[in-house]
């Protein structure tokens, strides 16, 4: 007979989908949206809608091997099939061996975003590393640099519950995709419209969801923060900021009426490539709408300019007030509303006692640097790589492909496929897929924890990340007693908290009821207000100026700073056109990558280019294009588009082994950090554009 079992998709997206998975005979045979969810409402994307296709793939890597050609070398021949026994033997004799030739920072931990679940992402795996003294790693290359910066204005990391945003009049959509990622936002949004809500979408590519909206705005990559301070300029000018709510909300108004005044609409036009009435329109729409509400993500702060552009954009609700009234203010993050006891399931405490201080740590965008860098002392000998594919997502690739090419570099990953990763690997060991664990599952997008049961057994001899830590942990006789805690253990460690978010909120519960909403404070008609009552900040104020800021050599308010390559005249001159190397709406990063169905859903391998600056090159429709910076050359194949604003071109992230010439857009990116939160600057590129 066949059984249901409830599911929740971990990849990195803020919709965190509660799914059903139909079982019949041990066979997972159909997945779809949970119709009970108040979120998910029955469907998944497009992606995760054919996830079978990954789960019974004849790609996955379904037993450990070893690797028995030249590193570089790709396919399953470049590979011999071993036991698991003979592969921890192996991997714990290489990670031994760097502890006691070079110490145990000379071991590198490497993951991210490949799973979202709190016990397979965080869990078992932070505290086998923390009890080997290993180096950690500064997980920096997606949110951070917004995080830190929204957290420096509002003091933690909450925003608009999605289920809110009906109640929004004007939806300030600022370099989010929903279409393309928060999917599951869509129908709260076209709710606030079919009320008279008006959409606006700021990003300098037109995506699905600008396409839809009812004004576009394409401003120029890394240049928001000008915009959000020449909105305020004409806020503050007409007078239209909500003095009451200032007065008893926020500090540093005077230094912001300071830094705005410098910030005309002409000023902010001519650095944003938009009208100086554009500007102006824009600051009256969004002052004079109520309730207000900006859908903010994290591409914003892929620049230079990241961390000030984010926290530019988070004066806004603070300047109109518009934190005060449902529907109003704006979500980045809501993951502030799940406080896990992350202590607890992560251990950091073991490193005290490995090492009697914490662990060095290395940051993950400059991997290349890291595993190049001959004054690294000590240098990394053993790199231990699960859920994520550095050699695909890291910017400076050729640098980082350089380091994986160390032949005195061990390197093992835990993975589901091989990938431009596996390539450089030693060791490949199989990894277990979502529908094959039990996870517990937060969400940056919506107010649910959820606990997904595991819906079948691993395929081949396929282990989950935290089941492979254990046996590691075995392997290398750790005697620590939470290496061996199993999943049930490491949830109920998560869940031990007296927070009031989480009060009633249990392991048996959510094994019952499979989805809770986290306990948060809410007005008598069940709305969710951060910050009506204060701000998380020491002194319950917005900071529209922050000391610490100051003393780290920043703008305490925000300021604009042109990237470093457009400050130079000879780059720009060899350079002049800004590269975005965005992501495709159907796949997740480098996930599905390599699955042929995601593959038809994309248009792949283009550089999309304004006619202009295409004519300029002798540029024409469907032309093999070479694309180059200093730091390298990829290929693509030209698409002209009026939408393209002039002087910026996008290509799209892909695997690099199967791009064309086996080099994706992060042979063009580099690692220089952002402003706050030390952050990848993927969107801060310069390039120039030839045929071939």
């Amino acid at each position: 007979m066949p059984r249901v079992v409830h599911s929740v998709c971990p990849h990195d997206c803020p919709d965190a989908c509660s799914v059903l998975v139909t079982v019949e005979d041990g066979r997972a045979v159909k997945i779809a949206g949970n119709p009970e969810h108040p979120i998910t409402r029955g469907f998944l994307c497009a992606k995760v809608a054919r996830y079978l296709d990954r789960v019974y793939s004849p790609d996955r890597v379904l037993y450990p091997m070893r690797r028995v050609a030249p590193k570089g070398t790709g396919g399953f021949a470049a590979f011999q099939r071993i036991s698991w026994g003979e592969a921890l033997d192996e991997l714990a004799v290489h990670l031994k061996q760097a502890e006691e030739e070079f110490g145990p920072e000379s071991i590198l931990p490497f993951s991210y975003g490949g799973t979202l679940g709190q016990i397979h992402g965080y869990g078992m795996d932070h505290r086998f590393f923390h009890c080997l003294g290993a180096s950690q790693l500064d997980r920096t290359i997606c949110g951070e640099a917004g995080t830190e910066a929204m957290v420096s204005v509002n003091g933690a990391r909450l925003g608009v519950d999605p289920e809110d945003y009906p109640f929004s009049r004007y939806i300030l959509v600022w370099g989010a995709n929903i279409h393309g990622t928060n999917i599951h936002l869509w129908p709260f949004i076209e709710k606030a419209r079919r009320n008279g809500a008006r959409l606006v979408v700021i990003d300098p590519f037109r995506t699905r969801t600008a396409a839809l909206a009812d004004w576009h705005l394409a401003v120029r990559p890394g240049t928001d923060v000008a915009l959000a301070l020449g909105m305020m300029h004409c806020i503050l000018r007409d007078g239209r900021e909500d003095c009451e709510f200032l007065a008893s909300h926020a500090t540093g108004l005077d230094e912001l009426r300071q830094k705005a005044a410098e910030y005309t609409p002409g000023r902010a036009a001519a650095i944003t490539g938009l009208r100086a009435a554009d500007v102006e329109q824009l600051a009256r729409e969004y002052a004079t709408a109520h309730p207000s509400v900006i859908r903010l993500n994290y591409g914003v702060q892929r620049t230079e300019n990241g961390g000030m552009s984010v926290r530019a954009i988070c004066m806004l609700p603070v300047l109109t007030g518009a934190w005060k009234e449902r529907g109003g203010g704006m979500t980045l993050s809501t993951s502030g509303a799940f406080p896990l006891n992350k202590m607890l399931l992560r251990r950091p405490d073991l490193m005290y006692s490995a090492l009697g201080r914490p662990a060095r740590a290395l940051n993950m965008n400059q991997l290349g640097r890291v595993l190049t860098d001959p004054a690294l002392e000590p240098p990394v000998k053993a790199l231990v790589v699960y859920h994520s594919n550095p050699a695909a997502v890291c910017p400076n690739h050729n640098l980082v492909v350089e380091g994986l090419q160390r032949p005195d570099l061990f390197t093992a990953v835990h993975e589901q496929f091989l990938t431009d990763t596996t390539d450089y690997a030693d060791l490949v060991l199989p990894a277990a897929t979502f529908l094959e664990t039990k996870e517990l599952v937060t969400s940056y997008g919506h107010m649910y924890l959820q606990l997904a049961d595991q819906a079948i057994a691993p395929l081949g001899e396929a282990v989950s990340n935290a089941e492979f830590f254990r046996r590691l942990a075995s392997r290398m006789g750790l005697a620590e007693e939470c290496l061996h805690d199993s999943d049930d253990a490491l949830i109920d460690a998560a869940l031990d908290s007296d927070h009031p978010h989480l009060a009633g909120i249990t392991r048996q519960r959510l094994e019952q009821e499979h989805s809770l909403p986290m306990a948060v404070p809410r007005t008598e008609d069940g709305a969710f207000l951060p910050f009506f009552q204060g701000f998380a900040t020491p002194d319950g104020k917005a900071l529209l100026a922050s000391r610490e800021l100051a003393e780290a050599g920043l703008d305490p308010v925000a300021e604009f700073v042109a990237p470093v390559e457009s400050r130079h005249s000879e780059e720009l001159r060899q350079f002049p056109l800004e590269f975005v190397p965005r992501k495709l709406d159907h796949f997740l990063n480098t996930t599905f990558t390599n699955l042929p169905g995601h593959q038809k859903m994309n248009r792949r391998f283009e550089l999309q280019l304004h006619p202009t600056d295409a004519a300029a090159r002798g540029i024409a429709e469907g032309d093999r294009l070479r694309v180059f910076n200093s730091r390298g050359a990829i290929e693509l194949k030209a698409h002209l588009d009026e939408a393209t604003p002039e002087g910026v071109v996008f290509g799209s992230l892909d695997w690099a082994r199967l791009s064309p010439g086996g080099k994706n857009v992060n042979a063009l990116t580099s690692d220089r950090l952002t402003d706050m939160g030390r952050g990848a600057t993927f969107y801060s590129t310069l390039v120039e554009v030839e045929r071939f």
